[in-house]
């Protein structure tokens, strides 16, 4: 009897056993097809190749109206040199799509899907062609520039692109087009470093509110190495090779920082430092792609000076202070540094 019901009671707990790990089983399975339903519906659909292309098909129908100008347009809209590949990432601030010209991968970025979502230089709503001077435009422009990345910047660096633009025969639309991508802080951040410093992206040439970069590929975080070193040395059985190369990297992940703290007329801070936003050209220099939390000093020290109640509401992404809490403000002054993520 003693032998029976402990048989019966091994059958109960066996049972018992399996129909938990049955029931944990399907729970899990039900979680992680709901997860990736949910995650296609909210977020794949958001970059998808039918949408890409419908805002590129936008972009070109305001060509073809004389809306915009930019370089790249002929060949976006007319000649089809530059052809949409795919779409690299989108949020309501964000457009990246990558694209082929000229045998060659390029990526086209915009702060918004369409032209019509920046706004327009005042002057233009209210005066013509004729009562707008360059002295007027340069200090239209200056005040956009200060407004966007906090630098005033010398007449020398804004007069030769306004003395272009209002020579041409469209120079309303080319201004225009100009002024939407003066709106965007990336742009402008590259536009004006591609020339003092090798670790940002090189300004291909603009369609419209978009501007077109070069192509490299983005760091990751879910590899042992950061950078695909096989795109750049090639598949290397050569330990001392790749090592050299990781050192190249490192030292020249250095001098960017070092660059970016001393080399300009304000320090520039990096608030948003993760391998994604960089990447590694053909000689191994490390070069920021993704420049939308960068700032210059004026700018940081405006961000940062907010209102607390802790340390914990000073912090803005990866740059941070410290709470006063005799005045309940934020430090200006940022604590960390581009090094110390």
């Amino acid at each position: 009897m003693r032998v029976f019901s402990f048989k019966w009671l091994r059958l109960k707990l066996f049972w018992r056993n399996t129909i938990f790990f049955l029931l944990f089983w399907v729970s899990c399975w039900i979680f992680v097809n709901t997860f990736m339903y949910v995650h296609r519906s909210v977020f794949s659909d958001r970059c998808t190749d039918e949408e890409s292309k419908n805002v590129l098909a936008g972009l070109c129908y305001d060509y073809i109206e004389g809306s915009v100008a930019g370089d790249l347009c002929e060949d976006l809209c007319v000649t089809h040199q530059l052809v949409y590949k795919h779409c690299l990432y989108y949020n309501p601030g964000k457009k990246v799509i990558q694209a082929d010209w000229h045998d060659s991968s390029i990526i086209l970025k915009s702060k918004s899907d369409a032209f019509s979502n920046f706004m327009e230089p005042f002057l233009l709503e209210e005066s013509d062609s004729q009562t707008i001077s360059d002295s007027e435009l340069l200090v239209m422009v200056a005040v956009e520039i200060k407004n966007v990345i906090g630098l005033d910047l010398s007449n020398n660096t804004i007069l030769p692109i306004m003395t272009e633009r209002k020579k041409s025969q469209n120079w309303k639309i080319d201004l225009a087009s100009m002024w939407s991508l003066f709106q965007q802080e990336e742009y402008l951040l590259f536009n004006l470093l591609q020339d003092f410093s090798r670790h940002v992206l090189h300004v291909i040439g603009t369609c419209g509110h978009f501007y077109a970069v070069e192509f490299l590929s983005a760091g990751h975080s879910w590899k042992q190495s950061l950078f695909n070193l096989e795109e750049v040395i090639g598949q290397c059985n050569s330990g001392h090779k790749r090592l050299n190369a990781l050192l190249d990297i490192a030292v020249s992940f250095l001098d960017m920082v070092h660059q970016f703290d001393n080399d300009f007329s304000h320090r520039l801070h990096l608030c948003d430092v993760k391998p994604e936003n960089f990447a590694i050209r053909n000689d191994l220099t490390v070069v920021a792609i993704d420049m939308d939390m960068a700032f210059f000093e004026p700018k940081m020290r405006n961000i940062l000076e907010q209102k607390c109640t802790s340390d914990k509401d000073c912090n803005f992404f990866d740059c941070f202070s410290t709470c006063d809490l005799k005045t309940y403000m934020c430090g200006a002054q940022r604590e960390n540094n581009n090094l110390q993520m």
